[in-house]
């Protein structure tokens, strides 16, 4: 898709622009940053943005977490400045999956090991997957607001495939990064996650959300996106995982992180982090709350008392 976010052009003024870089991997060229630590047994940090965000996501965190640890953040297949995958938004890319294998090829091609993943909204179930299919074998995975729970009823028997077919028409990326550009569908989308992000944040998703060819990817990733599958494999999953949920996330319900930790058999499991009066988007509104329990599982520092 030739509307997408140009690298020469648009990356200018973008979050730590100046740690950018393209990296092959999978058939795809990704958008990665990499932040490496001087000391060369730092531990890295993985971090997976959620569906419609990228590497901006994390802006204010990296900051905080770069004196700790090697730390990588890259944009997800479609989204941002990475590359639509071949087939556009019917690429089994999208799928869960497909999506981690892709990941798992370019963590090969980094040669970055992480021993710690942190994933947000969709990015902490690609993280859990990768795993589940032994594609990163980390010490812990942080779930901030994890989508984990697959729809149920209805909306679970009608959502994937009436997404399908709306992105097989051409013009709904168009039309949705149309209205999603105006200020008005804008402060609809962001006072819709319970967060209350500043000017610069809301800018950096505007510039996001109005360009189409970041919308087809997001869309691609929604019609793709089945959870049953991992639902189904949690009980096996053998990775220890910290569960941190916003208090006022009106996407994800927080009993979505109870309601996961329930079905993990992995030993002893680890106290939900509550974060009090932030929403979907608490690791941008408040990342110095999220970093002490990112560095109490890197050991550098006792966990905070929630």
């Amino acid at each position: 898709m030739s509307n997408r976010l140009r690298w020469d052009t648009d990356l200018a003024g973008w979050p730590h622009a100046q740690a950018s870089t393209r990296v092959s991997a999978a058939g795809l060229r990704w958008h990665v940053q990499v932040f490496p630590h001087a000391a060369a047994q730092a531990p890295c940090v993985l971090l997976l943005h959620g569906t419609g965000a990228s590497t901006h996501s994390w802006r204010g965190l990296i900051p905080l977490l770069a004196p700790h640890a090697t730390v990588l953040a890259l944009d997800l297949a479609g989204h941002g400045f990475s590359d639509m995958p071949e087939g556009g938004t019917a690429s089994p890319v999208f799928s869960l999956p497909g999506m981690a294998r892709c990941l798992g090829e370019l963590l090969s091609v980094l040669q970055l090991t992480p021993t710690l993943v942190v994933g947000h909204s969709a990015g902490a179930a690609i993280a859990l997957r990768m795993c589940l299919d032994g594609l990163v074998t980390p010490r812990h995975v942080v779930s901030v607001n994890g989508a984990l729970v697959p729809l149920e009823g209805l909306a679970g028997q009608l959502f994937s495939p009436l997404a399908k077919v709306l992105t097989r028409a051409p013009w709904v990326p168009e039309l949705f990064a149309w209205r999603a550009g105006t200020q008005r569908v804008l402060d609809r989308l962001m006072d819709g996650t319970g967060s209350r992000l500043d000017a610069t944040g809301r800018e950096l998703y505007r510039r996001l959300i109005s360009n189409p060819g970041h919308a087809a990817g997001a869309l691609g990733l929604m019609a793709n996106w089945d959870l049953r599958g991992l639902w189904q494999d949690l009980p096996r999953l053998r990775t220890a995982v910290q569960f941190v949920v916003g208090s006022n996330d009106l996407i994800v319900p927080p009993d979505v992180a109870w309601r996961a930790l329930a079905r993990l058999h992995s030993g002893p499991a680890l106290p939900v982090a509550m974060l009090d009066g932030l929403g979907h988007l608490a690791h941008e509104e408040r990342p110095d709350l999220l970093l002490p329990v990112l560095l109490a599982l890197l050991g550098t520092e006792p966990p905070p008392d929630f």
